[in-house]
């Protein structure tokens, strides 16, 4: 079985006979079906167009994607909020966080990946262990990779993927992305079910839900 990944999608239910998607200027995924095509088969479907949508979605995002130059003062996302940059070559560590400023020493690009993805272990991972033993979801191995188009993924034998730049994000939508992925470890699927599941754990998802749709985009300009 592919792994299902976190990549919202639009559905539009009408008519028609046959299954059509559309990426729009947004890098949204849109899918157009017949009134009774099963969730199951419209999911099959986007599995294998999933090459052309991702390709078609990172050309569309990189249009948007605004690459920083790492000037003092320029502002970086953590945990939902903004913090302006400095610099200072004494430092011993690439890329230093004191709460209210990053203070960065050299090579930009590569600092703030290696914090981000250090503070992710830290702060979000703990997260998913959390929520699997309180809600008995289990999963088998995470990885943490940095996908243009996913912001999360489970795999058939329930091994996890997590988009480290979330530590970007607000917690709550950091917590999203982990209880969807938690919940794909029951349902392989994005059946009624499924969204039942995670609004059990996590009652105001569709805020998060939101905020990753409309500020995603944001969490790759690196």
């Amino acid at each position: 079985m592919p792994e299902l990944g976190l990549i919202d999608y639009t559905l539009i239910r009408s008519k028609r006979k046959t299954l059509s998607l559309q990426i729009n200027a947004h890098a949204e995924l849109v899918i157009r079906c017949p009134q009774k095509l099963s969730i199951k088969e419209v999911e099959s479907f986007i599995a294998d167009k999933s090459r052309w949508i991702e390709k078609k979605q990172r050309t569309i995002q990189a249009q948007q994607i605004q690459t920083p130059s790492y000037e003092k003062g320029e502002q970086f996302l953590y945990l939902g909020n903004q913090y302006p940059l400095t610099h200072n070559a004494e430092q011993t560590s690439k890329l230093d966080f004191d709460g209210k400023v990053f203070s960065l020493k050299s090579d930009g690009y590569s600092a703030f990946h290696t914090w981000y993805k250090a503070a992710f272990k830290k702060i979000a991972l703990p997260r998913l262990d959390y929520y699997a033993d309180l809600y008995q979801l289990s999963y088998q191995q995470v990885r943490l990779k940095t996908q243009k188009t996913r912001w999360g993924s489970c795999s058939g034998a329930n091994n996890i993927n997590l988009n480290y730049l979330l530590i970007q994000a607000p917690m709550s939508v950091i917590d999203y992305v982990i209880v969807h992925e938690l919940a794909h470890t029951k349902i392989k699927n994005h059946s009624k079910d499924f969204w039942q599941l995670v609004e059990s754990i996590l009652p105001k998802y569709k805020a998060s839900k939101r905020w990753l749709k409309d500020n995603g985009h944001k969490l790759h300009n690196l």
